[in-house]
């Protein structure tokens, strides 16, 4: 995620002269073919020409039927679209800044960046003029990821009316941190307050009175910034190559010790992006760009074929600017010309328990290091769990992480470790419409034929040694194994087991790749691990079947032998995303889609990106494309939630968010009457000299907070958490 962060799509064609998904299909033996053909192996067809979508539906087999346990009762909301808010009185070069959801719906704040969350924490002031210090008590910047943890409530059920909100907040917009932006002044003071918006914010919610609030003084609450001292666990834990050099870090700086980091501990988790959570109640955060907040202050880095560590940063995008933060001008930590290492302690899965405000989040690196987007658990009937993860950048893996020991559902204690232990996989998708788990281990064989104790980038003295390094450098390990370069994997989710489908059905979202089948440049990444991250410009597979995926695509699996110990898989393509009705774009069916809406076109949605299902077996899609209306999205529209049936497709659109925004981060209470949704970064790309140019959300949709007294400052566009409850006090969704 990031919104203008991350590439923008690029609108050039690139035509891909490979096979049809038809093809492939045909080629698929019959007792696999109602998988593919019964879900989505239209949406391939479609997008690689071997048929029109007229055509689809009379040649793919009927759907089986939903297998809901609450249907989808609500109408699509209209798209946010510019059009749409001229027809309101509005700007004809704006979309509608606000959130939108069904009739018969209502939209609250719950809490914003800069209110208060814990005792000490002051009211946001509107101006930028908090300090640091205040920031570290205040909810931090740019919503993501979100998990609701119920406390116990009568006769020891899961509350409805009570518990804890873990929310990642991923980066900060420097325009609107600082009242005079960044150019002017730039010191350690600003380095500290961008540093303490970033990270998890751990807050107690409640609903008094049929109203959600914040309770502001909390001891549960809590911030989890870019300075908190953090564990490091698991199979690399202590290695060299953890070992930066150590820092007293103060308001005033970050002074050099002397000596060097244990490699057992780290200080910060950022770019706090997606999320998951464990059945034994702890929430998982996923570092993702990472990269882009260290710099060079020599003005250059090592050069990729002279060190480790050049190549190390070729491969994971660390440059001599970052994404502009300039932490590393004031910092040293981040100055990679002088602590080389550092960037190694970041990239990684943190696990984070919000009932126990004093325990310190730990780096569990036997999931591995990569830009982790996402990390979502799976329990089988033998109890063995696992955990699925993608790589947020384009021509990126998809992994999951199976856990030595077994899940104990009646003893907590029982799984603190699990996450220390176990193998991590990445995957193969073949044309054939199956695919393979590849194993990260020493022995395995890469494409060069040796195994990858004997790949110079994972050498060492033992094994112990060896998959240390592997976790360490995770991408080069799957370059070196062959995997499959997918469109930006980015959330993913596991269809949930009712109804009688017993099924391990897995699904991830791929956002969009400019790069896939543009002309020049590698075509891989390199098996020897020298590709810079995200330049590769692949050639079209049946996993990735459109060249210059704009709007993106959503893949899904099922593990053989339902287990999530198997290492094979069927695949196929649940949905391509698109716009029914583009003008700007040809051919049109690389475009259009295949999503399944009543009227066709009526719940068009493009870059997937949030994911998740809820108890009900609906699965939840949100985006992260421009926000704005403008380009390839005029009929799309703002940023949106869709709710989709993974049996039979359908889909509808529930909620649009405001100008320039990200919607991203959903969660229910456990009475599924209450939902969590996340709005991130409203009105990107204003400066600080206008910062509302584009947005004064919430403050321009809600004038007072949630408490119905308090009014909202204006000055700056917030991102926050919105509450959304059924009028008539039903289950969300029906």
């Amino acid at each position: 995620m990031k919104g203008s962060k991350h590439p923008r799509n690029e609108q050039t064609l690139n035509p891909s002269g490979n096979a049809s998904i038809h093809d492939v299909i045909d080629q698929v033996d019959a007792s696999r073919r109602l998988f593919v053909k019964s879900s989505v192996g239209g949406a391939a067809l479609a997008a690689a020409g071997g048929l029109t979508l007229g055509g689809l539906v009379q040649t793919v087999q009927a759907n089986t039927g939903s297998t809901l346990s609450q249907p989808i009762g609500f109408s699509s909301v209209p798209a946010s679209t510019r059009a749409l808010n001229v027809s309101l009185g509005g700007s004809a070069t704006a979309v509608l800044d606000k959130v939108v959801v069904p009739t018969g719906y209502t939209a609250q704040l719950l809490v914003a960046w800069g209110d208060p969350i814990m005792p000490g924490g002051t009211a946001f002031a509107g101006d930028a003029s908090e300090s640091a210090s205040q920031q570290e008590r205040q909810y931090g910047a740019h919503t993501d990821g979100m998990h609701f943890f119920p406390f116990a409530g009568a006769g020891g059920l899961p509350s409805s009316e009570r518990g804890i909100l873990c929310a990642n907040n991923e980066y900060t917009h420097e325009d609107i941190l600082y009242s005079n932006g960044m150019s002017a002044g730039y010191n350690i003071a600003k380095t500290r307050k961008s540093q303490a918006a970033h990270g998890v914010s751990v807050l107690e919610i409640r609903r008094s009175n049929g109203k959600w609030q914040v309770v502001k003084n909390s001891p549960f609450g809590r911030r989890i910034t870019a300075n908190t001292l953090c564990k490091v666990s698991g199979p690399a834990a202590g290695h060299a190559l953890l070992k930066s050099r150590k820092f007293s870090i103060t308001p005033a700086g970050s002074v050099d010790t002397g000596t060097l980091n244990d490699g057992y501990t780290a200080y910060g988790t950022i770019n706090n992006c997606a999320h998951g959570v464990t059945p034994w109640g702890t929430y998982l955060s996923c570092e993702e760009n990472w990269n882009g907040y260290f710099g060079s202050r020599s003005g250059s880095l090592p050069a990729v074929g002279a060190s480790e560590d050049g190549k190390n940063f070729n491969r994971y995008g660390v440059s001599v600017t970052g994404f502009g933060y300039r932490w590393h001008e004031t910092d040293p930590r981040f100055d990679v010309s002088s602590n080389p290492l550092e960037p190694n302690l970041q990239g990684w899965v943190v696990e984070i328990d919000p009932m126990n405000p004093s325990a310190a989040p730990i780096k569990r690196t036997a999931l591995g290091r990569f830009k982790h987007e996402s990390a979502q658990y799976v329990v089988d009937a033998q109890n063995n769990i696992a955990f699925y993860m993608g790589d947020d950048e384009r021509s990126e893996y998809i992994y999951k992480f199976v856990c030595e020991g077994k899940y104990n559902p009646t003893n907590r204690a029982a799984n603190r470790n699990l996450l220390d232990s176990g193998v991590l996989y990445v995957a193969r998708f073949d044309a054939n419409l199956s695919g393979q788990w590849i194993a990260l281990l020493p022995g395995t064989v890469g494409v060069d034929g040796k195994a990858l104790r004997d790949n110079p980038n994972f050498m060492g003295a033992n094994d112990a040694e060896v998959l240390a390094k592997i976790l360490i450098k995770t991408r080069m390990a799957a370059d070196a194994v062959g995997a499959t370069m997918m469109d930006r994997p980015e959330w993913t989710g596991a269809r949930p087991r009712i109804k009688g489908f017993q099924e391990i059905e897995v699904y991830c979202t791929l956002t969009n790749n400019s790069n896939r089948g543009r002309s020049g440049g590698v075509k891989v990444n390199n098996p020897d691990g020298s590709t810079a991250g995200g330049t590769a410009r692949p050639l079209t597979d049946a996993a990735n079947p459109r060249a210059n995926n704009v709007y993106g695509h959503i893949i899904r699996w099922r593990e053989s032998g339902r287990t999530v110990t198997a290492t094979s898989f069927a695949w196929d393509l649940f949905v391509q995303a698109g716009d029914s009705a583009t003008t700007t774009l040809t051919p049109k069916s690389q475009y259009e889609g295949n999503i399944v809406d009543s009227p066709n076109g009526s719940a068009d949605y493009g870059a997937p990106d949030g994911l998740w299902f809820d108890p009900f077996g609906r699965m939840w899609v949100q985006t992260d494309q421009q926000g704005d209306g403008g380009g390839n999205w005029v009929n799309i529209g703002a940023n949106s939630m869709v709710c989709a049936d993974p049996a039979t497709g359908e889909t509808r659109r529930f909620l649009t968010g405001p100008n320039h925004c990200e919607v991203t981060g959903v969660t229910m209470s456990p009475d599924g009457k209450t939902m969590f949704v996340g709005v991130q970064h409203p009105g990107e790309d204003a400066t600080y000299t206008n910062p509302t140019e584009y947005s004064n959300w919430p403050q321009g949709q809600w004038s007072v907070a949630s408490d119905g007294v308090t009014p909202l400052p204006a000055g700056r566009p917030r991102s926050g958490v919105v509450v959304i409850t059924k009028d008539d006090g039903g289950l969300i969704g029906t």
